[in-house]
């Protein structure tokens, strides 16, 4: 694969982000997911977790915007991403999402990240990992 960055095993990047009320319905409304876990306190008072909860997709896009917007950036889509939810989410905890590079297969112009979010305690809430596809700048050749 051509790069214009000359990533390397190892790099990080990360965002944070505190989740708002705003967040969760917003995210409802462009995923189309109303469970009242995310949306009815009463009901969410009922279950396991006591609460609300953010949506776990809405941590994962955390990762998403980090991937497409820093690391690895621009002309980068997803492959697949492998998760799992660790902890929830609520509204008011300040979320750090961090993608690192575990592997990069020049040949195939594939980068391997692990992915992770954290909540401010410093505790994980999702953990997995992504393949990534660096597509070819303007005038290279794809793999």
């Amino acid at each position: 694969m051509k790069r214009e960055k000359n990533f390397q095993v190892g790099d990080k990047a990360n965002l944070t982000r505190t989740i708002a009320e705003d967040d969760i319905l917003s995210f409802a409304e462009v995923s189309g997911d109303f469970n009242p876990l995310h949306l009815d306190e009463s009901y969410a008072q009922t279950t396991l977790f006591k609460g609300r909860i953010a949506h776990g997709m809405l941590g994962v896009s955390m990762l998403s915007a980090l991937i497409g917007n820093v690391l690895p950036g621009p002309g980068s889509i997803y492959l697949s991403q492998k998760v799992e939810f660790k902890r929830p989410v609520r509204i008011g905890d300040c979320i750090t999402a961090e993608v690192e590079i575990s592997a990069i297969d020049d040949n195939k112009g594939w980068l391997i990240l692990a992915t992770t979010c954290y909540n401010q305690d410093g505790l994980e809430v999702i953990t997995g990992e992504a393949c990534i596809k660096i597509l070819p700048q303007k005038g290279g050749q794809e793999k």
